[in-house]
C-alpha cells in the first residue's frame, strides 16, 4: 500500500491549483508593485522605465518563488510560500537614491552584495539569532513603519514635489482610498479582507479616472508581450555604504524569515530543522542576487501569504509553484505594468496610510511579547534605539558635522535604530539561543505585513 502524500507535498486538480495560486498572487501584489512604484517615484523615473521595473519585479518573484517552494538542490524550503520584495528593505534604498551618483545601479550592485552576503551567512544565522530577540526585531521594524509613513504622506498630499502639493483634491482621493479600504476591512471576510488595499487603491484609481487626472499617454508604444532581460538598466555599481546596508538589512530579513519557517512548519505539521531552514534562507538569499541581476528588489518569504495558508487549510507548496508561474506571466505583460505605473500619488497615499502604519503596527506588536517583568533594561533598549532612530527626522542636520561618506548611516533612522537595539541588548542582556528561537517565532506570527 502506498504512504499517504503530506499535504505539504499533495498535487491539487489544476483549475484549483490555478485559481488558488491566483488568490495567493492577489494577496501579494500590492505590496509586490508598491515598491517599484516609490523607488520610481523618489528617482523620477518615467513610466514607461517605472513598468519595466514592475516587470522585472514580478518576474523575479515568480522565479524566486519556484525555486523557494519546489526546491533545487541546496536552495528552497519546499513549503508553500511565496516570495516578494521586503519592505524592509524599502526606506535604506530610498536613502540610497538620494546619494549623489548611487542612482538605480547603484542600487542593484548593493542588492547583489545583499544576496551574496546572504548566501555565504546562512549556515551562520543560528550564531546571529541571539543578538536580534523580539526586543530588537520589534524596535527596528517599529521604526520602519514610523520612517515610512512620511513617504505616504508625501504620496496623500499628491506627491513631494508637486506644484500644488496638499491641494484639497488630492487629500479627499487619498481620504477616499482609506475610507474604501477600512470598510472592506471592517465587513469584508476571508479573502475579500485579504483584498482590501488593492479594492481600495482600485477605487481610488477609477475615480481619478473618471476626473481626468491619469495620463496613459505612451502605453500604446508599450508591446502586449516583453522578456524582461537581466541587467535592463546597466550595469551594477557599488559602493561601500549602501553595500553594508544591504547586507545589515538581509540580516533582519533572515531573522525574520527564520521565525516564519518556523511558524510556517507548525502550521502544515512538516518538522522543520537546521538543515531546512538553511535551504529556505539560501533561497532568499538566491531570490536577492537574481533581484539584483533583473534589476529589482531584495527578497523574502511573504508573511501575509503565510497567512493566507492558514485561512485556507490548503498546505500545498504546489498552490503556491503555481503562484509564481502566474508572477513570471504577469512579469512579460508592459501594458499591465503601465497602467499599474500610472497611478497617481494621492491614490497610494491613501493606501500607504495602511501599508506603512501596519509596518509600525508590526514592530508593536512584537514588542509587546517581550517580557518586560524578567528584563526590566528591555525598556531602556526600546526607548534609546527609538530616540537615536528619531534624531535624523526631527533635526537632519544634527550630525553636521561627520563626513559627507557617513551620512547613510547618521541621516538614516533606521540604521541607527537598528545599531542601538543591537548594543544596547548585547549591553544589558544575555538572549540564549533557545529564547533566540522562540522570539523569532513570535516575531513571525506578528510579521504580517512585512
Amino acid at each position: 500500500m502506498a504512504e499517504p502524500v503530506h499535504p505539504v507535498d499533495e498535487v491539487l486538480p489544476a483549475p484549483r491549483l490555478f485559481a488558488l495560486g491566483l488568490q495567493h498572487v492577489l494577496v501579494m501584489y500590492a505590496n509586490a508593485v508598491a515598491v517599484p512604484l516609490i523607488l520610481g517615484a523618489a528617482l523620477k523615473l518615467p513610466k514607461d522605465q517605472i513598468a519595466m521595473l514592475i516587470n522585472a519585479d514580478l518576474f523575479a518573484c515568480g522565479i524566486a518563488t519556484l525555486v523557494q517552494t519546489i526546491g533545487f538542490g541546496p536552495f528552497g524550503i519546499r513549503l508553500p510560500v511565496i516570495m516578494g520584495v521586503t519592505a524592509v528593505s524599502i526606506s535604506p534604498m530610498l536613502a540610497m537614491a538620494a546619494m549623489p551618483g548611487v542612482g538605480l545601479n547603484g542600487i542593484y550592485g548593493a542588492v547583489i552584495v545583499g544576496g551574496v552576503f546572504g548566501l555565504c551567512v546562512a549556515p551562520f544565522v543560528k550564531y546571529v539569532l541571539r543578538f536580534f530577540p523580539a526586543v530588537v526585531t520589534g524596535t527596528i521594524i517599529t521604526m520602519i513603519g514610523v520612517v515610512l509613513m512620511r513617504v505616504g504622506v508625501n504620496w496623500a498630499g499628491g506627491g513631494a514635489a508637486a506644484a500644488d502639493f496638499g491641494a484639497g483634491g488630492y487629500l479627499a482621493v487619498a481620504g477616499l482610498v482609506l475610507a474604501v479600504i477600512l470598510l472592506i476591512i471592517r465587513f469584508g471576510t476571508g479573502f475579500l479582507a485579504n483584498m482590501a488595499v488593492l479594492l481600495g487603491v482600485t477605487a481610488g484609481y477609477l475615480v481619478t479616472i473618471a476626473l481626468g487626472w491619469t495620463d496613459f499617454s505612451g502605453i500604446q508604444e508599450e508591446p502586449w508581450l516583453r522578456i524582461v532581460l537581466p541587467l535592463q538598466f546597466g550595469v551594477p555599481t557599488f559602493y561601500l555604504i549602501p553595500c553594508l546596508t544591504m547586507c545589515l538589512v538581509m540580516t533582519i530579513v533572515f531573522i525574520e524569515a527564520t521565525g516564519m519557517f518556523l511558524a510556517l512548519g507548525a502550521m502544515t505539521g512538516r518538522t522543520v530543522g537546521p538543515e531546512d531552514i538553511k535551504r529556505g534562507l539560501r533561497a532568499d538569499a538566491l531570490g536577492t542576487l537574481i533581484g539584483g541581476l533583473f534589476n529589482t528588489f531584495p527578497y523574502v518569504s511573504y508573511s501575509q501569504n503565510i497567512g493566507l495558508v492558514g485561512v485556507t487549510n490548503v498546505y500545498s507548496r504546489w498552490v503556491c509553484a503555481a503562484g509564481g508561474v502566474i508572477m513570471l506571466a504577469l512579469g512579460l505583460v508592459p501594458k499591465l505594468a503601465f497602467i499599474v505605473a500610472s497611478v497617481p500619488q494621492c491614490v497610494l497615499g491613501g493606501a500607504g496610510f495602511i501599508m506603512f502604519g501596519m509596518v509600525a503596527a508590526t514592530g508593536i506588536k512584537i514588542l509587546k511579547s517581550v517580557d518586560y517583568a524578567k528584563a526590566p533594561h528591555n525598556t531602556i533598549v526600546v526607548a534609546i534605539a527609538i530616540g537615536f532612530g528619531l534624531i535624523p527626522i526631527v533635526s537632519p542636520n544634527f550630525f553636521r558635522i561627520f563626513p559627507a561618506e557617513l551620512k547613510p548611516i547618521f541621516g538614516d533612522g533606521i540604521i541607527l535604530t537598528s545599531i542601538a537595539a543591537v548594543l544596547l541588548n548585547a549591553y544589558f542582556n544575555r538572549t540564549t539561543a533557545e529564547e533566540a528561537n522562540e522570539d523569532a517565532v513570535l516575531a513571525a506570527q506578528g510579521a504580517g505585513h512585512i
